[in-house]
Order: structure tokens, then sequence, then C-alpha cells
């Protein structure tokens, strides 16, 4: 129907448009920590470091937490910078999402395994088949439990030490140049090595290698591991009452000679004298059996430095031969994982004023095996080696910063979220390892003094 118009009707007048905003110009973002032997403060280094999101934790308290002043180092920033050599070629669909994605090096796929999946890219596998021993492969029907890879190696054969111990004597003096600027926490497992991912079947998945190739190096790395702890480094004693520093309860050692004491008839664990005679055995946790735990700590660490650059010589040479070919097997398998982080291990250890530091969730002893099986004894000696099964990253940090002092910057370098939120409890700058172009950003960082 007809509208009836009314003649002193007002027209609404038209909108206008209304202003258009510019665009906010964004300022340049620089660096958070500054060049290597500048001067500079702890508050000028975390105020500066740029804004990223915090991945969260799973745990119920820490998910509602306020991350807003907590950073990690993003290495997407300072792509300007990446002079990647020509053997790096991208292996796959870069991903926004993925800062490492585009540093890819040919022969592993630096897409995340669900973002391959859901792309129907195929598996990629550039490292040539595996001489495996008869009946040892796992069947490729085998179903791998998909995101095994964020478990860390604590639950393996990782049990509370039972330890009494009583005053225990400060770590080691750090050395006599007290002008570090500069620790590098590292984590071990997945960050330097790649040996839990191997048994749990997430390296494979996440890089497109063959299952039971991958599993069954792990399987006889962790044999090795085991073997050279077990036979040479106490661990059937000390697997019970493990420390987190070598150094714990050398306050319990009175100096005595070892080159003649017969750790196998000492009745530590009461295996001779059945425990009954006190004289000898001595309670656990009383003051004859602490001696005793800390002569085994302090032939330990003997053991460490004499064999820490030539490993071989704890192995008979059928088991020497076997590592030389798992060592091999697994940096081809890995695409030089080891090699590439060994890059930045080496180039901080070549700075004056700067210091690795292994913090792991692996019971000690099994660490300095690993340590040593993996060839990196020569980067960490034994006093700058933790062990955060017990009491945890956090703590094993504060412990760190009790012994260097708090004027030195740390850098926590990790793939998992304890030590990520360790580090940010503690206000350290924290650089993720995901993939093998991490480890290349890490390098290229450190080459041009970023960090």
């Amino acid at each position: 129907p007809a509208v009836t118009s009314y003649t002193n009707q007002v027209a609404f007048p038209p909108l206008a448009q209304s202003t258009v905003y510019s665009a906010f110009p964004q300022t340049g973002q620089t660096y958070g920590l500054p060049p290597f032997g500048s001067s500079f403060t702890t508050s000028s280094v975390y105020s500066s470091i740029p804004s990223a999101t915090a991945v969260p934790t799973t745990s119920p308290t820490a998910a509602h937490q306020e991350f807003s002043s907590y950073t990690s180092l993003g290495q997407s920033q300072f792509a300007q910078y990446y002079a990647l050599p020509p053997s790096y070629t991208p292996a796959g669909l870069p991903s926004s999402e993925d800062p490492g994605a585009a540093l890819g090096a040919a022969g592993y796929s630096a897409i995340k395994s669900e973002q391959a999946a859901s792309a129907g890219l195929p598996p990629r596998d550039a490292s040539p088949p595996e001489n495996l021993p008869a009946g040892a492969a796992l069947p490729t029907s085998v179903a791998l439990p998909p995101g095994a890879r964020d478990q860390d190696e604590v639950g393996r054969r990782n049990s509370v030490g039972k330890s009494k111990g009583k005053g225990k004597r400060p770590d080691s003096s750090p050395p006599a140049d007290t002008d570090l600027e500069r620790i590098f926490l590292w984590d071990l497992d997945e960050t330097i090595i790649i040996f839990h991912s191997l048994l749990t079947g997430s390296y494979a998945q996440k890089f497109g290698k063959e299952p039971a190739t991958v599993l069954n190096l792990g399987l006889q790395m962790e044999e090795l591991i085991f073997e050279l702890a077990d036979t040479h480094l106490f661990f059937n004693d000390l697997e019970e009452c493990d420390q987190v520093h070598v150094e714990d309860v050398a306050s319990d050692d009175n100096g005595q000679e070892l080159s003649t004491y017969n750790f196998l008839a000492d009745g530590f664990n009461g295996a001779s004298g059945g425990g009954t005679s006190g004289g000898t055995t001595g309670v656990q946790g009383g003051v004859e059996w602490m001696r005793k735990l800390a002569f085994r700590y302090r032939r330990l660490k003997e053991i460490y430095n004499n064999y820490k650059g030539n490993v071989g010589g704890l192995l008979s040479p059928l088991k020497g031969e076997l590592l030389l070919r798992l060592q091999s097997e697994i940096e081809n398998v890995t695409d030089a994982w080891l090699s590439t982080a060994l890059k930045s291990l080496l180039l901080i250890q070549s700075r004056g004023k700067c210091m690795n530091v292994l913090v792991t969730t692996t019971q000690l002893v099994p660490a300095l095996a690993k340590v040593l099986l993996y060839g990196l004894g020569d980067v960490f000696p034994i006093e700058n080696i933790y062990s955060a099964t017990k009491i945890g990253k956090e703590s094993c940090f504060e412990r760190i910063v009790s012994r260097f002092g708090k004027k030195v910057t740390y850098v926590v370098i990790g793939d998992g979220r304890d030590e990520e939120f360790a580090a940010k409890q503690h206000n350290m700058p924290f650089w993720r390892i995901s993939n093998h172009g991490d480890l290349v950003s890490l390098h290229q960082a450190l080459e041009l003094d970023f960090l």
C-alpha cells in the first residue's frame, strides 16, 4: 500500500562517513639481550624482551595465572639475519605458526605432525635403510602413542632417592675467572640429543621416519646407557639414593684413598654381611653408610673425568664398535641434530665469559652415561651437570643462581614446559627447541652476539 507523505516531514540527514583511522605505526622491536660483552642490568634485559604469547601449561593452577609479564625469545623476528648455508633448503610448506618452519634442512620435515597430516603431505625419509638385527624391529602396524613427545624422560627408571643427606657442601666453586657474564642452562633430551623421542615414536611421527628403525636405535642406545651406568658408574648402588649434583654428599667423605678400596665388599647395599653386624655395613643413612655413599660419588667423578673424552675405554671392543655405529646411525636418522646443537655449545664454550650448564630430568648417573656415550663429556664438566629428578628444574635453577650469583644473565634452552615454566619463575629468557630450524636460529643468534 502507498505510504502517506506529509508535506512538513523533515528528511533525515545522510550519515557522514566516520573518520578513517590511520594504521598504528609499530615501533621497531630490538632483541631482548644486549650484545655480548656490553654492560647491562637485569632489569634492562627483561624490560626490552619483545612480547610473545607464552605457551600455556597443563597444570590446572598454572593455567589461570597471568603470563603477561613473561616472554619467550622469538626466533621469527630475526629472519633477516639468518644467512643459512646453501645446503639448507625448505622441506615442505612453511607454517606461520612454526617460526622454524622456513628454516628446515633437506631431508626432514620442519612441519609439525598435525600440520603435515592436515596438509596431506607424505612422510619424508632421506636416511638410508638401516640394517636391523633380526627380530628387533617392530611391525609397521604397531600403533605408536601420539603426543608422547611431551612426556619427559622422567618416567624412565627415575625413582626418588632415599638418601637422608645431612648438611650438604656447596657446589664446586665457580672457575677462577669470576667475570662470568652469561650462563646457558641446557636441557638434554630432545634439545641437545635425541633419545627419549626415539623410544616413544614421537620423533619418527613428527619427522616422517621409519618407526621400527628409529625405535630400534633408541632401544640399543638405552641398553648401552644402562649397561655403562650399572657396570662402571655404580647405578645399582645409587639408583635409590640418587643426588642432584655430584658434590651433594662430599661433606661425608673423609678423603680415604680409594685406589685399593673394594666397593663390592664394603657392604654398602647389604649384599655382604647381611647388614646385621652393624659394625661394617652400617645403617642406611648412618655415618658409615653416608661415607660409603660419598666414596661412590667421588669415584664416579674420577671415572667421568678420566673417560670424558674416550668413553670407548670403558667398553669392550664389541660394545665400542656398537657405540660408533649407533652414533653414526642416530646422527643420520636425526638429520645431524647433535652436530647442529654442538655448534652452539662449542661457540659458547669458546667465549671467555660464558658457560654451559646441563639441567636434565634424567637421574644423575644415567645422565652422566648419556653425556659420555653421546660424546658431550668435554662440553659439560661433571660439576656443571644437575639432575632435576628429585627437586624439579625450578629448584635446580635456584641452586645454580646461588652458586654463580645474580649478576650473571641466565638463558634457558630447552624443549619442554617444565624448563619454560622454571625460566618464567626466575625471569630468565627462554629459547625453545622444537626442530632443526630452532637449532640453526640459535647458532645464528649466538654468532651475531644477540645471545
